[in-house]
């Protein structure tokens, strides 16, 4: 069997947002790194601006996260803790992407089961 180049099937990145603007949901798909980072925090930054609190992020078909990434999310709760009682919770993270919140020590602040 020849594999070509469109046999990967990597999943293009996105976020959807939906919800209520105090308590927005996003849904993020595929790969949080040095290109897609920057992305992601601008919707979080346009998120805050306009007055989430709670943010809940979708993680089922995000397959990697890099450290631009964890930065991207760390730099958003610790803004949402200094700026009053916000929360930023991450649920359904696959087992690759759940062990690199394990080995960093995030789990506890970001992950939710």
């Amino acid at each position: 069997m020849d594999v070509g180049e469109g046999s990967l099937m990597v999943t293009p990145f996105a976020v959807e947002v939906s919800g209520d603007p105090t308590a927005p949901r996003l849904v993020v798909r595929g790969e949080i790194d040095v290109a897609t980072s920057p992305q992601l925090r601008n919707e979080l930054n346009s998120l805050m601006a306009r007055g989430a609190q709670h943010i809940t992020i979708e993680f089922s078909d995000v397959s990697f996260v890099d450290s631009s990434g964890l930065g991207v999310l760390v730099g958003t709760y610790k803004r949402l803790r200094e700026e009053g009682s916000g929360t930023i919770r991450i649920i359904g993270a696959q087992p690759s992407v759940r062990k690199v919140f394990e080995i960093t020590g995030l789990e506890s602040a970001l992950l939710e089961d």
